[in-house]
């Protein structure tokens, strides 16, 4: 359903009587097309204070082809702001922070990013702990107040390893993260696997992704395949029609397949004799009830699907060496899982157990089979399902946060790409928002 509000307010009486009246003022954003692959501008790369390992940000974002500049006058309205904060180690060094953002923020181009690259808190140095903590505040609090379409991340790196935050930076850089605000992204130390083609960079690479006839399982397999991966599109033998449709339009493989089967594993693997690259647990389902009118098979029902068959196959498949080193599982929580959601004990309950599920795998199934586990938590996402919600639900769901619209199903893929890549290797357990800063939750 067409978001009415966001047109309006594109028009010259719609921004005046939006202004006038207090109301939201979204900026239409930009998304990834071939004609708009990169930000429009060049970016401006900053230090707060002294950086903890000299000239490493700055060979990392040459690396990147970005045409980066160090005077704000080179760029007079930049696409986006990179600030080196890893040298923070005191509170009264924040005050380097503020004088290198404070005359530039306002300059920033509509639909412009800041990335504020920190470090790990210290658990041996309360005062350096302090200081990169402080960072977090900072950025998820300059996100809500700078507008335009514009985002802003807190991106922690291991000084000496920043080419690991290669992938991350190249995301947050770019049109494909348009509904990423307020996020905080923690890199280790691994090194990435190689990218031949950034045009094609899943190339040679097979994806499986459940849930994948409609919705945003079907734009996660659409934003993979045109990465160049060989997509297999799963969903149950009722929407096998939807699936077939699906996959024939992005060359891809169906698998009708019911993933609570027993057997679920055990078919995935044997649709994939190579071996799978990058699995992305998608399939979903919603039986809204409030807690004292749920029946136990509503209950069961939403666990089953979104919580419990995502941990058998997954251990099913990690277990029979299904997943390639250098494999990729990506996991789709929900903001509901972080804030909760009124009727929604069930669906909250299975997405924040993806959450634990995320945190506790990763680093096991990083050392014991090189795969890393990560986790999108899309927050409101333009679908059929939210064009059913009554219009003041939709309107307040839209308008509750930092971009002031809802997101759309490629937001979501996007991230799931980003995840998926092999330059991403150092980026593992982490749960990231696709929600416009959503003013609900953490």
């Amino acid at each position: 359903m067409a978001d009415r509000y966001l047109h309006l307010t594109g028009t010259a009486p719609g921004r005046f009587l939006s202004r006038h009246l207090g109301l939201p003022q979204p900026v239409p954003l930009r998304r990834w097309s071939l004609e708009t692959p990169t930000l429009d501008g060049k970016v401006l790369h900053l230090t707060a204070g002294e950086p903890a390992v000299p000239g490493e940000v700055r060979e990392l974002l040459d690396g990147l082809g970005l045409p980066v500049v160090e005077r704000a006058e080179e760029a007079v309205r930049p696409a986006g702001i990179v600030v080196d904060a890893t040298g923070l180690t005191t509170v009264p060094g924040l005050a380097a922070l503020h004088a290198a953002l404070h005359p530039v923020v306002r300059s920033v181009a509509r639909n412009g990013r800041v990335v504020v690259l920190g470090t790990t808190p210290s658990p041996d140095d309360h005062h350096q702990a302090a200081a990169q903590q402080a960072l977090e505040g900072f950025v998820r609090s300059l996100g809500k107040e700078i507008g335009r379409g514009a985002t802003v991340q807190l991106v922690r790196i291991v000084p000496g390893a920043a080419a690991s935050a290669g992938s991350t930076l190249r995301f947050l850089l770019s049109p494909r993260s348009a509904y990423v605000s307020g996020q905080v992204v923690e890199v280790t130390g691994a090194t990435p696997d190689p990218v031949a083609d950034w045009v094609a960079p899943l190339s040679g690479r097979t994806a499986l992704v459940t849930g994948s006839a409609r919705g945003i399982g079907e734009a996660v397999a659409s934003v993979l395949a045109r990465d160049g991966a060989r997509v297999i599109c799963l969903d149950v033998p009722r929407a096998e029609e939807d699936l077939a449709r699906t996959a024939r339009r992005l060359g891809a493989t169906a698998l009708p397949l019911d993933i609570t089967a027993p057997d679920a594993a055990e078919r995935i693997a044997a649709a994939v004799p190579d071996g799978l690259d990058v699995l992305v647990h998608n399939a979903g389902i919603t039986r809204d009830r409030r807690l004292v009118n749920m029946a136990a098979d509503r209950w069961t029902s939403v666990i089953d699907v979104n919580l419990d068959s995502v941990l058998r196959t997954t251990d099913a498949l990690l277990k029979a060496g299904t997943l390639n080193r250098g494999g990729r599982i990506v996991a789709t929580a929900s903001i509901a899982g972080i804030a909760g959601n009124n009727g929604q004990t069930n669906y909250a309950a299975s997405k924040a157990g993806i959450i634990g599920l995320v945190r506790s795998l990763a680093p096991r199934a990083a050392a014991d089979h090189g795969v890393t586990v990560n986790a999108v938590a899309p927050g409101f996402i333009e679908t059929k399902m939210t064009a059913a919600v009554p219009l003041f639900i939709r309107e307040a769901g839209r308008r509750m946060n930092s971009l002031s619209q809802g997101g759309l199903p490629v937001d979501v893929a996007e991230t799931t790409a980003w995840l998926a890549q092999p330059a991403s290797t150092a980026v593992n357990g982490q749960v990231v928002r696709v929600c416009g800063q959503s003013l609900l939750g953490a």
